[in-house]
């Protein structure tokens, strides 16, 4: 049996953030991390550009990068844990192998959510991009394809879409809903945005859904759609959000509600344990609530915070705010924060549309504070509307500025 001070168990933006901080505050401790996939920790955030060919596995690494050099841990490759015993504080490794440890991190992440009413997902040529093995075996495929579906119109298949129209591939984009991109924004928020992909080469087909994957002995031949209509495709690539990774868990006795519940410092209802990124349940700084988030940046805030919790520097996390997103899809950047769906609200809403932009601005019922911003084109504002929502501040005696986009880190002080 392997011993160990410090266990982490996954090793993406949450797990490889812990052990940067416990590491910082803990120069001796035996730190080892485990993860699932054959390869050493990635920006996952940069697969894409495998896909177009722009960069390879070392050049999307993550450690020896940035903040990421020259501190000591052990990191063991293909390795999945499958079940715990936190009070024993003993990992069981499917191979037959165990580690025994001081204090654990849960930093499993997510997988994608595959909907059983869709047949034929087990195809060659379906993949849902969510690793580098899955980047890999794209481009791998990309030689024998010319036309790809997408199926739901999230951030992941948007950024795999124009990934594969650079390498010249004919893509569809089939969504249920009116639009795309409505977990961040409404309906109507989104014209800039799906202008934006149109004109990019991108087919979007909006209000409809995938019932099957048709396949023969080389893989995906297309989908079938509720329709009855068949789009020929040689890849499928499925975007219906993810789950969390808590299946080890399950007679652990880690409370566990629609993924690991943690307290303010990211621990779990059982001592020496904590759960950091897409599968950490923590809450929304500005509602109180109990919320999953699935972004980059939270998950490295998050681990730095369990990190130094393990490592016996109480902190306190501040919390994951919201849906927010700042990424930019055909050459458009957009920002999408906090509460931005107020269809049947009573709350105060501005919007603006201008040359090659559109503001929406969502104010609570009463107009004293922010809290929702959509920022289509100009951006400029967004750190700044950010510091207002999570601040809770009263912008009465600045609303005007909000509202015309002139608002400057000169206002926040007057």
């Amino acid at each position: 049996m392997e011993k160990t001070d410090y266990l982490i168990i996954g090793a993406s933006a949450a797990g490889i953030s812990a052990a940067l901080a416990i590491r910082n505050n803990d120069l001796k401790g035996s730190i080892t991390v485990l993860t699932d996939e054959p390869f050493q920790p990635y920006f996952r955030p940069l697969i894409p550009y495998i896909i177009t060919g722009q960069k390879d596995e070392q050049a999307i690494g993550m450690l020896g990068s940035g903040p990421y050099k020259d501190f000591e841990l052990e990191i063991l490759t293909n390795k999945r844990v499958k079940n715990l015993e936190p009070l024993q504080k003993i990992a069981y490794i499917e191979e037959g192998h165990s580690v025994s440890y001081h204090k654990v991190l849960f930093a499993t992440g997510s997988r994608p959510f595959i909907p059983h009413e869709i047949q034929g997902t087990e195809a060659k040529g379906v993949y849902a991009l969510r690793t580098l093995g899955d980047a890999k075996s794209i481009a791998n495929r990309l030689i024998e394809t010319k036309e790809a579906v997408m199926i739901g119109g999230g951030l992941v298949n948007l950024k795999a879409s124009f990934a594969l129209l650079e390498r010249g591939i004919r893509v569809t984009l089939v969504v249920y809903s009116p639009e795309v991109l409505s977990q961040l924004m409404e309906p109507e928020d989104a014209y800039l945005i799906r202008k934006a992909i149109e004109t990019s080469g991108l087919t979007i087909l909006s209000g409809q859904n995938v019932r099957s994957i048709v396949s023969d002995k080389r893989g995906v031949r297309g989908v079938v759609l509720d329709s009855g209509k068949e789009i020929p495709c040689q890849m499928a690539f499925i975007g219906k959000g993810v789950r969390p990774n808590v299946e080890f868990l399950s007679d652990s006795g880690i409370k566990i509600d629609k993924g690991i519940v943690v307290d303010e410092c990211t621990q779990c209802n059982i001592p020496d344990a904590y759960a950091a990124g897409d599968v950490a349940v923590t809450f929304e700084p500005i509602s109180g609530q109990r919320i999953v988030t699935a972004l980059w940046t939270n998950a490295v805030e998050m681990g730095r915070c369990a990190g130094f919790n393990m490592a016996g520097l109480r902190t306190k996390y501040t919390g994951t705010f919201g849906i927010m997103n700042a990424t930019q899809i055909a050459n458009t950047p957009f920002v999408s924060m906090g509460t931005v769906h107020t269809k049947g609200t009573d709350y105060e809403v501005h919007k603006e549309y201008y040359k090659d932009g559109y503001c929406k601005l969502v104010f609570s019922n009463h107009g004293r504070h922010l809290i929702g911003v959509v920022l289509i084109g100009d951006i400029s504002i967004a750190g700044l509307c950010r510091y207002l929502i999570r601040n809770k501040m009263d912008v009465s005696a600045i609303k005007r500025h909000i509202i015309n986009r002139t608002l400057s880190y000169g206002h926040l002080m007057q």
